[in-house]
């Protein structure tokens, strides 16, 4: 067949190089937020979760999503999730990264700013296989509630071997957990919850119940473990459920069907009936809501932490993109418009980073009474406003790869796997308006308003209007709003937070920039938007992923 035209002007694919060496806002929070951490290892994974081995096992995992076996071929009950190789082989490098529950049993003075960093490095490559390392995460410490829980499992939990079989937790290298939260009726109102679980006596793991009823979403059933919530005589309770017991028969958990998403397609999310499930008291009878609450900071830690890694990853590929494509007679990276779309989904990721890893850092100072509030605060506050975020800034990085990035191909497919994938982190584990609401009880505790005021104190002075927006702040926190006005609370909070962080932790044209636009208001309701008189090419150039 004979030719018909040349193919030129087509970017080469953004492949083999280091997430984490080219991720300059990553490494400079990092340097702000624990200055003595050692990043090498960080270093290694982000060269390994940028090589073409991995990005192809994540478009794999992704174009063959978990299938769903109820039965084996004699009708026997399984209740099995079958997953193709890549998604194992991208677990076990979660877990030997140490994203799970690694840093409850190593006892690094920065164990949960390096474990962030990596989780951000890895949502990069591919978020989906993130829930049940999120879960674990959050699921760890929880045990403590159940000593003797925690002494058998949490080795298994915190170890670095991935192990994906069906055994007896004790004779596995590695495990992992989930969580049963949510039903059909309820959703996020978890009070409205219909499981029950009645007594079933007590063994060597404690007081034993017998669970009836359903889960609407019941994320990675695969997982060794799941902590549900049942109603129990004492009220709304957290029952341990393995899903192979302790004689190795498989519990009577019965997976209904796998859920058809948006996006998070490697992931498998499912729906669940307990018949007669087993399963053990975690904590205080009747005590359930304040341990989801617990481990819920975690988890939204992680959806802060996650669409931060989107967002990167996205502004890489529409970066590398336009550097290499050119229209009418230069480089799309040298057009105005497009430098200046280019300099704010720039600017919007190093403001998402350096919030994400402030909060990080709350959690390696249980001990301090500062840190511990500012878990509280910082988690709804980073949660509702990097998340909600996250959409519209997919889809202005996709726009910048114009037709090809709204292909399955354009851009290895990754940029249309993150646009589906950005909303999951603003729904899950609380939407908008349960964070916003959140926040709201944390501003209502004692020294709040003193607690926030402290934390922005290291940058007065920096920028004569972000001095009036903490001013203004200060007001607001002291007077709190009627509820109709907590999201422009939350996002006014989110914003004053992260200049306050990039004037202490970025260069000043950052910081500064960050201000013009988004404190000042120069800045329009658009991505592309800049004040003209901005150092463009400084951002962009900081963010250029190779």
């Amino acid at each position: 067949m004979a030719a018909t035209h040349d193919v030129f002007n087509q970017p080469e694919p953004l492949r083999d190089w280091n997430l984490f060496d080219s991720h300059q806002a990553l490494r400079d929070a990092l340097a702000f937020n624990a200055p003595a951490l050692e990043t090498a290892t960080l270093s290694a994974l982000g060269a390994r979760l940028g090589s073409a081995e991995m990005q192809a096992h994540a478009r794999q995992a992704n174009a063959y999503p978990p299938q769903l076996r109820t039965h084996d071929r004699f009708g026997r009950r399984r209740d099995d999730v079958d997953f193709h190789p890549s998604y194992h082989v991208l677990m076990a490098a979660a877990v030997e990264a140490g994203l799970h529950g690694t840093p409850w049993v190593g006892g690094e003075p920065h164990a949960h700013q390096r474990r962030a960093a990596g989780f951000m490095l890895f949502t990069e490559l591919e978020p989906a296989v993130l829930c049940p390392i999120s879960m674990t995460y959050a699921a760890t410490p929880a045990l403590r509630g159940n000593p003797t829980l925690d002494r058998l499992w949490g080795p298994g939990l915190g170890s670095r071997a991935y192990d994906p079989s069906d055994r007896p937790f004790d004779q596995k290298p590695g495990l992992t957990m989930g969580m049963g939260m949510t039903e059909k009726q309820g959703g996020s109102d978890v009070r409205a919850n219909t499981t029950r679980a009645e007594p079933d006596g007590r063994d060597d793991w404690g007081e034993r119940f017998r669970i009836t009823g359903h889960k609407w979403f019941f994320s990675a059933p695969q997982s060794d473990a799941h902590l549900v919530l049942a109603q129990t005589a004492g009220g709304l309770s957290c029952l341990f459920v393995p899903r192979v017991l302790p004689d190795g028969e498989r519990n009577a958990v019965h997976i209904q069907r796998l859920k058809d998403k948006l996006g998070n397609r490697a992931n498998a999310s499912s729906e669940v009936e307990f018949h007669g499930a087993l399963g053990w008291l975690v904590g205080e009878e009747g005590r359930g809501v304040p341990q989801i609450l617990q481990m819920g900071q975690l988890t939204r830690l992680d959806c802060a932490l996650g669409t931060s890694g989107l967002m990167r990853q996205a502004l890489s590929l529409a970066l590398d993109h336009c550097r290499q494509r050119v229209a009418f007679g230069k480089p799309l990276v040298e057009q105005p418009l497009m430098r200046n779309v280019l300099a704010d989904l720039a600017l919007e990721t190093e403001a998402a980073c350096a919030l994400a890893m402030r909060l990080a850092r709350a959690f390696d100072h249980p001990q301090d009474a500062h840190e511990t509030f500012m878990a509280r605060l910082l988690t709804p506050v980073a949660k509702f406003w990097i998340c909600k975020r996250g959409a519209a800034f997919a889809q202005e990085a996709m726009e910048c790869l114009g037709g090809n990035g709204y292909v399955e191909e354009g851009g290895e497919g990754v940029m249309a796997r993150i646009y589906r994938e950005m909303p999951v982190n603003s729904i899950w584990e609380g939407a908008g308006n349960i964070m916003a609401l959140d926040l709201l009880r944390a501003l209502r505790k004692a020294d709040a308003a003193a607690a926030l005021a402290a934390e922005l104190a290291p940058a007065r002075g920096a920028d004569p209007d972000l001095d009036r927006a903490m001013d203004r702040l200060a007001l607001r926190v002291e007077h709190l709003a009627d509820e109709d006005q907590a999201r422009r609370l939350a996002q006014d909070i989110a914003l004053v937070l992260q200049a306050a962080l990039l004037w202490q932790a970025s260069p000043p044209e950052v910081a500064s920039a960050f201000c013009a636009s988004r404190i000042a208001g120069e800045g329009g309701q658009t991505f592309g938007s800049l004040p003209a008189d901005l150092p463009l090419d400084i951002l962009i150039a900081r963010a250029m992923p190779r």
